[in-house]
């Protein structure tokens, strides 16, 4: 037996309560994740542990590197049994590591194997959960529903082909998938690739030589997205840029268009403008914004070179945007086109900052229409979660939240947002219990509800 049990993280009566009586049975609704709709729509059975557990997730790839394993267990063409055990064996002594915890759940919740990860049990837990897998027939749908989930927004290009989004939803009646509308590599004009991916655009929507264009080209793809479902749009610069105006950004781009040199004067130039074209784009059609800030991508240029981009080089960057989103939430606020945004923090030094910038743009458009988005990426483990919750409860309204999201490529991530319910109660019930806050457990239980999973559904129009 592992030592995950019932109440874990749960330390006093209160929280047990608030746990199980209000927030565990309440569905999923996950904002934000990078699931592939098209191999949901696929629905093939899985093969193996090293399948469903490893492929593709660049959080366990990280911890394994950290432990030394050679990266042919992690990315290479190492059988997928030898995969798992290197797995095993960095991650029994993990702990602290958000991992530890949820690869432990995961086993637990979905195949029912109690036996604790680490070497010694790696055999027995390979042959249980893949007979299991095997028996079952196991698809990806099968765990989408085992974990209650409602509502899925994928993150896509805006490039992407879109035909999968109606299919999904006459395969799946009862499941709403939708895409979020990501113009990042439009966006993004000092990259290598910028010219390839603006002739994707090309293709769909004719050729490209001002940002004019660009602007309505992008517009015309938004709509083709809000056709199939589409209620938000991923927006992650590294940090926000001072707003330029259309004469520069036009400029930067037909420099790149040219095929002229982009330095890093330019790039900020044309990033600007368009996170403030972006945003504006998302009020004036009525979707809400989720701006990602803070990451320093592909940082080990060795590895990006043989793996390329999301494999687990990116990093926490220390630029602080207070100053400048004041300036570009205040303009936009200004010019009435500022939509609903959630405001990812990867780095938390900017928590309290962050929520008091907030606080100056709420208004009755939405309860929390300006939202400190959830301990994301780097900080989804119990000490970012837990300052998190406790910086908005400080300085803004927890009660508005809008809930944990998966941010993941796994479809076995979805006990992440149990794991985020635990310490959202474990932090109430402690209140109730010290006579911090009210003991009317119907009033605070109601309010976990909303977090959960409520407010999500109102936020984002559902």
């Amino acid at each position: 037996m592992s030592y995950y049990s019932k109440d874990f993280i749960l330390k006093t009566d209160a929280a047990k309560k608030l746990y199980h009586d209000y927030a565990v049975k309440m569905p999923i609704f996950d904002y934000h994740c990078h699931l592939s709709e098209k191999e949901l729509l696929k629905n093939e059975p899985f093969t193996d542990l090293a399948q469903i557990w490893l492929g593709g997730d660049h959080y366990k790839w990280r911890l394994m590197r950290s432990f030394g394993i050679e990266e042919k267990y992690i990315t290479g063409n190492a059988e997928p049994k030898e995969k798992f055990f290197a797995y095993c064996k960095a991650l029994e002594t993990a702990f602290g590591n958000p991992l530890y915890h949820w690869s432990q759940v995961e086993l637990e919740e979905f195949f029912g194997c109690t036996l604790e990860i680490n070497q010694k049990n790696a055999q027995a837990i390979w042959d249980t959960v893949n007979g299991y897998i095997k028996e079952h027939n196991l698809r990806p749908y099968d765990l989408i529903k085992m974990s209650n989930v409602t509502c899925v927004f994928t993150t896509n290009e805006a490039f992407d082909d879109l035909t999968t989004f109606p299919a999904l939803a006459e395969k799946y009646p009862d499941l709403k998938v939708y895409p979020a509308f990501r113009a990042d590599k439009m966006m993004n004009i000092d990259a290598p690739d910028y010219l390839n991916s603006l002739s994707k655009i090309e293709a769909i929507e004719g050729k490209i030589s001002s940002l004019a264009e660009l602007e309505a080209a992008l517009e015309r793809r938004l709509l083709a997205f809000i056709e199939v479902g589409c209620r938000a749009s991923d927006i992650a610069p590294d940090k926000v840029y001072p707003v330029s105006t259309q004469e520069e950004a036009d400029r930067v781009l037909k420099k790149a268009i040219a095929g002229e040199s982009i330095d890093n004067a330019d790039a900020g130039v044309f990033k600007g403008y368009m996170t403030y074209f972006l945003l504006k784009l998302c009020a004036k059609h009525g979707i809400s914004a989720e701006l990602h800030l803070g990451a320093t991508r592909n940082n080990n240029t060795v590895m990006f070179r043989r793996l390329g981009a999301d494999t687990g080089f990116d990093a926490m960057s220390q630029a602080d945007s207070t100053d400048l989103m004041q300036k570009l939430f205040d303009r936009l606020n200004t010019e009435g086109h500022l939509p609903k945004v959630i405001v990812f923090d990867l780095n938390p030094k900017m928590n309290t900052s962050f929520v008091c910038l907030m606080g100056c743009f709420q208004n009755e458009e939405a309860k929390g229409k300006i939202q400190f988005g959830p301990a994301w990426w780097f900080n989804d483990h119990q000490v970012g979660i837990r300052k998190m919750i406790e910086d908005l409860a400080a300085l803004g309204h927890l009660a508005t939240n809008v809930g944990m999201l998966t941010d993941s490529r796994s479809f076995l991530s979805y006990p992440r947002h149990q794991y985020f319910r635990r310490i959202l109660c474990d932090y109430l019930g402690t209140m109730m219990e010290n006579g911090e806050i009210t003991a009317d457990f119907e009033l605070v239980g109601k309010m976990v509800q909303d977090v959960c999973y409520y407010n999500a559904v109102s936020y984002f129009n559902i």
